[in-house]
Parts: C-alpha cells; sequence; structure tokens
C-alpha cells in the first residue's frame, strides 16, 4: 500500500510527552509552566522542564526562545503558550 494512503494512528493524549524547555528566572517560562501544568493535568500527557543553563546542546537550540514547548520532541511553540492550542494539539 502507499505510503500516502496509510493512516498513521492518531495517538491519545496520555501517550504524549510535552518538553518544556526554559531558564532560571523567565517570567515568560513561569507562565509557560502554569499552561503546561493545567493542560496535562487535565489531558494525561506527562511532561518534564529541562534548563538551558544546564544543556548546551539546548541552549545553542532555544536560547533566544525561550520557553519553547516541544509534543513528542518536536517543537510545537516558543514564547508564549495557548492552553487551547496545545490541548487541541495533543488531541490530534
Amino acid at each position: 500500500m502507499s505510503p500516502l494512503l496509510r493512516r498513521t494512528k492518531k495517538k491519545k493524549p496520555e501517550d504524549r510527552v510535552v518538553t518544556l524547555v526554559g531558564k532560571p528566572g523567565c517570567h515568560l517560562c513561569d507562565d509557560a509552566r502554569l499552561v503546561v501544568r493545567e493542560v496535562c493535568e487535565e489531558t494525561g500527557a506527562s511532561w518534564v522542564e529541562k534548563d538551558i543553563t544546564r544543556d548546551e546542546a539546548l541552549y545553542e537550540e532555544y536560547w533566544e526562545q525561550v520557553p519553547v514547548v516541544l509534543i513528542d520532541g518536536e517543537q510545537h511553540t516558543f514564547w508564549r503558550v495557548d492552553a487551547v492550542r496545545l490541548r487541541t494539539a495533543l488531541r490530534s
């Protein structure tokens, strides 16, 4: 069957992992943490937080974008986290 015709299985929110990439003393990171925590608790998704000041590779990639939100390792958003958009992405 052609790869274009194959349907990919939709992941359940509880199978998703949200990563919040930020740094200490960042007020946008504090705001993002509240949104990520709330949406993940509501949807059942798990989440982790990573600090760019403790990871050189993350610093190199994201230093001017923090906070950054990844879903299953793919960048979802940066700077401001919209709860509705995050919730929708976790359910798709």
